[in-house]
């Protein structure tokens, strides 16, 4: 350029100053008007822009290309990049790792890391490295789906509580903790049952222990973060073996750690996927008014013919109990 010219940038990305000292300072901009003489503000600050392809000079007729990118978001776009990087990756990266894979600076990601961990949609490792969660898989599968998965369960609970003269609820798992989203009575005046919206606790629980039974080593690691006091709980070898026999025989039964003279016996809801969406479970009670009901193992053969029935309505094709 020769002579001083004025322009008027709309800008949506990240402004990297240059001041005479070297200091670099970043910011976020939207609009900046300036006086540019050969790349040069006037007061002597050189303003370099990064992700823009802007032209110094007479603007070129907008394309289709252009267009088409009028409405840019940098900053989402960025975290977006960060997100697709991290769910291909085959380990967790470090920064560096991440800034060069993106060709970008270790500062200029460095906050979209940090929203990005505070959100829970990264994990931030014991090593300082980065991983994704599962909380864009649980957004995937959020409100509709789930009132899919329910309007589907229901019709098969309430014909497997008739048939077994005991209540079932079901299970699905809200980030580390497990909640009750639907719950049907069985057909006689006294039930032991469990209201909607409760919570139920991931170790030593029928649902709980479906959940980590099925799961693999990395998200039954993030379902056992933040269980105890902020921290992450550590199973031992016996619970880690029973949980090897949980998925093995395709069903769970266990005590209740609530009440004395119930046991409960649970069941996995497959999804699209093959992984475990939601626990079916019965908390079995005897009932000695009734000494004709169906046995206990009865009872588990309607659940898991439930659970199944459940799952081939919840994925194109058929699932089987086994692990």
């Amino acid at each position: 350029m020769g002579a001083a010219a004025h322009f008027c940038y709309k800008l949506s990305s990240l402004v990297s100053i240059s001041f005479a000292g070297g200091t670099v300072a970043e910011i976020e901009t939207y609009h900046c008007m300036a006086e540019v003489s050969d790349t040069r503000l006037t007061d002597g600050i050189s303003a370099v822009l990064i992700n823009d392809n802007v032209n110094c000079g007479v603007a070129p007729a907008m394309t289709e290309a252009d267009d088409s990118d009028r409405y840019r978001a940098p900053a989402l776009d960025k975290g977006l990049d960060i997100l697709e990087l991290l769910a291909e990756a085959d380990e967790p990266l470090s920064q560096a790792e991440i800034a060069k894979a993106l060709d970008r600076s270790p500062n200029e990601i460095y906050r979209m890391l940090d929203r990005l961990v505070r959100r829970d949609y990264v994990r931030r490792t014991a090593a300082e490295r980065y991983e994704v969660t599962l909380k864009l898989f649980e957004l995937g599968h959020a409100r509709p789906p789930m009132r899919r998965l329910v309007s589907q369960a229901v019709p098969v609970m309430r014909q497997m509580a008739l048939r077994a003269e005991q209540p079932c609820h079901l299970v699905v798992r809200d980030r580390n903790e497990l909640v009750v989203v639907a719950q049907v009575d069985g057909p006689h005046n006294w039930n032991v049952s469990i209201r909607v919206g409760s919570h139920v606790k991931l170790v030593n629980s029928g649902s709980g222990n479906v959940f980590l039974a099925f799961a693999d080593a990395e998200d039954r690691a993030l379902m056992l973060e933040e269980q105890v006091s902020g921290q992450a709980q550590v199973l031992d070898r016996q619970t880690e073996a029973h949980l090897e026999m949980v998925r093995a025989r395709g069903y769970e039964t266990i005590p209740s750690m609530q009440a004395h003279g119930i046991n409960n016996l649970s069941a996995p809801i497959f999804g699209p996927l093959g992984s475990v969406i939601a626990a079916l479970t019965c908390p079995y009670a005897i009932l000695i008014d009734r000494p004709n009901s169906p046995a206990p193992d009865a009872v588990l053969a309607l659940l898991l013919q439930a659970s199944r029935d459940i799952s081939r309505r919840s994925a194109p094709e058929e699932r089987g109990q086994g692990g």
